[in-house]
């Protein structure tokens, strides 16, 4: 039986790390020729470094390694933009060393595995050399939608086929025809990377490096993004493989977080006492928070609307620094006077917040969220309804996507935007934010509705004879068949 081996290089970012162990493994219960092996960066996350330290406490399935790279003290100070190509280029050796060993091991003994391949991030395709060094295959994982892929490979294609510069499209009212989605996409709702001068030669590099690979695994399923997946397969696209949704079905909240367990226990206990489905929980990642003036007008929104809530709050870095936020040591001096008291009986404030837990509990009934797209699956995978205010990268497209494409979310500021300082904020009054508030929970029973039933689909989707279940399946006999 010919035994084959991967090595798994997801970037340092937390829901690019959760998606690499989930799909590692899927590959290694599949199917027990594969073994697999995950190399996990440093990260600046705060919240990301908690999680790759639970994991490598934690027990894994057999088949599955797990290796957590040291920290590379000449990448710490690098602007955002060059911190995970420094990282990558600062740890190259360890992972050639490692993959040496696996090919010395196979030639020495029949019985060991196969080096396979790698699977790198989308977002890292710029370690492709090291497969072309290996003489091996490398595919590409994508933790972001089908639709967003095909967006930058269209944007890849305005820039070299038709000339387009795209730094000269930003802040204007401009529409895009982009063949991953049916409806006009503007352009106010790329992320700022597509946009700045400064960045856009590295979007364009990841885009051109993806279609190089010898296959793209998707975080995604057909029933969600039929037209999308179709739409990659064009013949120009390296042929795509959705697998997901790869969602953590269970968190980790009684490990992770300030105060762990007893924060965790707060939290929960709180939402048993809560009715089904009155709950609206606001929770926006673990890399931007908002400034006093705009949680101020969310509190006024949250109090006028007296609907249940559950806030995940965190305060932001000073203004100029790229830390993560952070737990307030006193909620009181950024809310209103008197907030806590007087929605003591609705509401409850956190900090750090068990996203998963939180979603699949049945009191909560709505999610207002950044739309990073593991949030929007963990989402879905719920059957909770979403209300976007994306944040940064790619999050004003998936809300877009959401809203307006997929009809799966209602709308608090679409094309609303923070760069890294986030410095830069724009405030969203508390009459809109209390309008998505009331659409979410009191109106759109429609929108509740479909979230239920693709709920009901992305569970089947996983199973024998589903559309994921099927494609990963292609996707091992694909790695075995280059072993031959």
């Amino acid at each position: 039986m010919t035994k084959a081996e991967l090595v798994l290089i997801p970037i340092p970012a937390g829901g690019h790390i959760v998606s690499a162990v989930e799909i590692a493994k899927l590959l290694v219960q599949r199917d027990d020729r594969l073994s697999t092996t995950i190399f996990i960066y440093p990260a600046r996350n705060p919240v990301t470094t908690k999680y790759n330290e639970s994991l490598a406490a934690s027990t894994l399935p057999d088949r599955l390694r797990v290796i957590i790279l040291p920290s590379a003290e000449s990448s710490d100070t690098k602007p955002h933009n060059q911190f995970i190509t420094s990282v990558y280029d600062g740890h190259k050796p360890l992972v050639r060393e490692y993959v040496s060993k696996i090919k010395t091991q196979s030639e020495l003994s029949p019985d060991s595995p196969q080096f396979a391949g790698f699977i790198f991030d989308a977002f890292a395709t710029g370690l492709k050399d090291l497969a072309n060094e290996f003489d091996v295959p490398w595919y590409a994982f994508s933790a972001s939608d089908a639709a967003y892929l095909g967006c930058l490979l269209h944007l890849k294609a305005l820039h070299d086929e038709r000339g387009v510069d795209l730094s000269e499209l930003g802040n204007s009212d401009a529409e895009l025809e982009i063949p991953s989605l049916a409806n006009s996409f503007p352009v106010k709702c790329l992320p700022l990377s597509s946009l700045e001068k400064e960045t856009l030669p590295i979007v364009l590099e990841i885009a051109g490096g993806l279609t190089e690979a010898k296959g793209i695994l998707i975080n995604t399923f057909l029933e969600l993004e039929p037209h999308a997946v179709k739409s990659l397969s064009n013949g120009k696209t390296p042929p795509v493989y959705p697998v997901g949704p790869i969602v953590k079905h269970e968190g980790n909240g009684r490990d992770v977080g300030s105060d762990g367990s007893k924060n965790y226990r707060d939290i929960m206990e709180w939402l048993d006492d809560q009715a089904p489905s009155s709950v609206l929980f606001l929770c926006f990642g673990s890399r931007r928070s908002f400034r006093s003036e705009q949680v101020k007008e969310i509190a006024s929104a949250l109090e006028r609307s007296g609907h249940r809530f559950l806030w995940s709050l965190l305060k932001p870095s000073p203004s100029g620094q790229l830390k993560s936020p952070s737990d307030y040591e006193n909620l009181q001096e950024v809310l209103p006077e008197g907030f806590l008291d007087r929605t003591a009986k609705i509401g409850k404030v956190i900090g750090w917040a068990p996203q998963v837990d939180i979603l699949a509990h049945q009191a909560v009934g709505g999610f207002a969220s950044h739309c990073g797209w593991n949030s929007i699956l963990e989402s879905v995978w719920f059957g909770v309804p979403i209300a976007t205010w994306p944040l940064y990268a790619e999050q004003q497209f998936n809300a877009f996507y959401m809203v307006i494409e997929l009809g799966l979310g209602v709308e608090i500021k679409m094309d609303y935007t923070m760069n890294f300082q986030g410095d830069d904020e724009i405030i969203v009054n508390a009459d809109d934010i209390m309008k998505a508030i009331k659409h979410i929970m009191e109106e759109d029973k429609e929108i509740r509705k479909k979230v239920k039933e693709m709920s009901r689909i992305s569970e089947k989707t996983l199973m024998p004879g589903g559309s994921s279940h099927s494609s990963l399946g292609r996707l091992i006999d694909d790695i075995i068949e280059n072993l031959s």
